[in-house]
């Protein structure tokens, strides 16, 4: 079992007892999607105010509601182009919005390492999601790497919690590059074997 069929089994199990319930209600992905994108605002917000540990629980539960946004859609079979291309930019906006929310807290108290920091993070992040996107709009498959969107939100998340931010912008920095580093080579290889 790979890592990518890892993460699709655990995001199975977190999501699948919950579809069911939210497709009884009537909800539709894309409204979890705005839910998620309001959570995330909300959650930089209370970052940038400080408020670590309640930031990095809102950030959890918005993670939660990303998964749930894909997996409504696929139970119920609503699944768009339009919807995930939503999905998609609200994931960089969010992202940004927690990384802004952090980098007004940082610049109010002079905290320039963890400034470059959280530039560089947001830096890497946007290039992991452009390298696939700009993939799959070439027709290459492109799912590999270490920290994709999910494990960014839990360092991030875990980060706020314990109140050790400096440490998980470290560990974001360093393996948001190994990931785009990764995809590139991946599809160096399959260039290579498609004779593209």
């Amino acid at each position: 079992m790979n890592l990518i069929d890892i993460r699709r089994n655990l995001a199975y199990r977190i999501t699948n007892p919950v579809v069911g319930i939210l497709s009884k209600i009537g909800i539709t992905p894309n409204a979890l999607t705005l839910i998620n994108l309001a959570l995330n605002i909300v959650a930089a917000y209370v970052i940038a105010t400080g408020h670590f540990l309640l930031g990095g629980g809102l950030v959890l539960v918005s993670g939660l509601f990303d998964l749930l946004d894909g997996a409504l859609a696929r139970f119920t079979k609503q699944t768009t182009k339009f919807g995930a291309i939503l999905d998609s930019t609200v994931d960089r906006i969010s992202e940004a919005a927690i990384l802004c929310g952090l980098l007004i807290w940082y610049l109010a108290r002079g905290g320039r390492l963890e400034i470059v920091l959280i530039f560089v993070v947001l830096i890497g992040s946007f290039l992991v999601s452009y390298v696939r996107a700009r993939a799959e709009g070439l027709g290459w498959q492109c799912q590999v790497g270490l920290f994709t969107r999910a494990e960014r939100v839990i360092v991030l998340a875990i980060g706020l919690l314990i109140n050790q931010i400096f440490i998980a912008l470290c560990i974001l920095t360093v393996f948001v590059f190994i990931t785009v580093v990764q995809r590139l080579v991946y599809l160096w290889k399959q260039g290579k074997i498609k004779g593209d």
